[in-house]
């Protein structure tokens, strides 16, 4: 049995329903359906072959020769989808929701699967997420000077069922220069935009969101603008923690790195920090001083996001650290909570 379902339906069951994106790898490699398997019925050289086809003579030679590459592989397309989807349910799409879905929800419910197309396929998902981010969400923003440990204290409240979007780890990117080191490959931007749309519309909309202050760009992706619109008017819990606490906890997190490594790093900002300052560092980090180093550069971060905070932005709580330790911060949040929360 097949039956097309709207993006929002075919969401929903993808909580529990395997999903087969059968377009060509490089398609998915773009950009897919968050959690979605790659079971593509042409690979790229393929489906280039059949597009070429179409173009030069038509659609019935085109699907000529679509069944021509793939009718010796029928067989092995079910065994792959019942070993995606055992319980014999399984939800398809390609990129409109055309022959190629159409064409494997034919095979796998010949096969005796139950299988569900993605209405319009993923350029449907992509109007969906796309529409998602204009779905209004209550938002606070976590704030502070570069290593206060903003991502640290939304890990910590998001153990209180405080609803908390991490930015960095969806981008597999902490935001600085620096940020790219010892974090996976970045997405795609069109994937980091599905995985943090599939992330918005999973939100209460009765609470408020918590999001790292971030800048539009982290790393190679972007934030949606109409989503950094709404970051750069939401009121901001602000974390104020003294210069060495920070250089001591971003000691820590840049310590194992190798002085070659930290030194490009340093390079790629040298123009903004000034060639003086930039020399200073790369000599501390030479001489094995790694503190000295992170300190230079935290006169360039502090100034750079001193320059970019909006003014306007209310401040609904100030949590000031004495100690690089984040637990005390999460208590202190904890313990006012309610009174800055409930107008909201």
């Amino acid at each position: 049995m097949v039956q097309r379902v709207s993006p929002e339906v075919f969401l929903q069951l993808a909580r529990s329903v395997p999903v087969i994106d059968v377009r060509a790898p490089a398609e998915f490699a773009r950009g897919h359906v968050p959690g979605a398997h790659n079971l593509p019925l042409f690979d790229d050289l393929e489906r280039a072959e059949v597009g070429i086809m179409y173009h030069k003579k038509g659609r019935e030679e085109a699907v000529r020769k679509g069944l021509e590459i793939i009718g010796p592989r029928m067989k092995e397309y079910v065994d792959k989808a019942r070993a995606l989807a055992p319980e014999g349910r399984v939800q398809v799409y390609c990129w409109r929701g055309g022959m190629r879905s159409e064409s494997i929800a034919w095979l796998l419910g010949t096969a005796g699967m139950e299988v569900k197309v993605l209405e319009h396929g993923y350029k449907g998902f992509r109007r969906h997420i796309h529409a998602a981010f204009k779905i209004e969400r209550p938002v606070i923003i976590v704030g502070g000077l570069t290593g206060c440990g903003k991502t640290e204290f939304l890990n910590q409240i998001s153990n209180f069922n405080f609803q908390v979007i991490d930015l960095e780890k969806l981008a597999n990117h902490k935001g600085s220069v620096f940020g790219s080191l010892g974090q996976p490959e970045q997405p795609t931007n069109e994937q980091f935009e599905n995985e943090l749309g599939m992330a918005w519309l999973a939100l209460d909309p009765d609470k408020p969101v918590f999001i790292e202050d971030e800048s539009i760009n982290i790393g190679m992706v972007s934030i949606p603008k109409v989503l950094f619109d709404r970051m750069r008017l939401a009121p901001v819990i602000f974390i104020d923690m003294p210069l060495e606490c920070r250089v001591e906890r971003l000691f820590r997190e840049y310590a194992h790195f190798k002085p070659e490594v930290l030194k490009e790093m340093i390079g790629k900002i040298m123009r903004r920090l000034g060639g003086d300052h930039a020399q200073s560092a790369i000599r501390d980090i030479e001489a094995g001083r790694l503190r000295d180093a992170i300190r230079t550069a935290l006169t360039y971060y502090d100034k750079a996001y001193s320059f970019g905070k909006k003014d306007s932005q209310e401040r609904l709580m100030t949590l000031h650290a004495t100690n690089e330790q984040i637990e005390a911060l999460c208590s202190e949040f904890l313990n006012q909570q309610s009174e800055i929360l409930n107008p909201l």
